[in-house]
């Protein structure tokens, strides 16, 4: 029989278990950036969870079936970018942003080195994003 402190250390040990998985789920987990061995330049554009955006009725559920939540640093690749590694969950450097981003949907087959960045609900900022060119780095493993 365990103690009531016992238990509520494994309560505690859980808890912070759960909250670290959630941190890597949103992007915010331990990454060798050193290691970013990879690099391109592609066209990068942004994009929102918001309705008339994107396909379907959920506008925040991406291709491999993530549902992207405002504060993740997600991106989605071309699919032309897949067979150079960036599959999914591939962490990401990406010019004139902070932060590791990871790779969590892919765009439509008509879209060749391009990435579209998630920002969330934030339209404005997506809109000042816009369309513009960036070196990204990830590792080739």
């Amino acid at each position: 029989m365990t103690s009531s402190t016992q238990s509520g250390e494994g309560r505690v040990k859980s808890g912070f278990r759960a909250l670290a998985l959630v941190a890597l789920w949103l992007g915010a987990g331990p990454v060798m950036a050193d290691s970013f061995e990879a690099k391109a330049s592609v066209t990068a554009t942004a994009f929102n969870s918001l309705p008339g955006q994107g396909a379907g009725d959920d506008h925040s559920l991406a291709a491999w079936g993530d549902t992207l939540v405002p504060g993740m640093k997600a991106i989605a690749v071309s699919r032309d970018l897949l067979g150079q590694g960036l599959d999914y969950g591939t962490p990401v450097r990406i010019e004139d942003l902070d932060g590791i981003w990871y790779v969590r949907d892919k765009m439509h087959r008509r879209w060749r080195n391009k990435i579209d960045i998630y920002m969330g609900e934030d339209r404005d900022a997506a809109l000042e994003w816009g369309r513009r060119r960036v070196t990204i780095q990830w590792d080739e493993d």
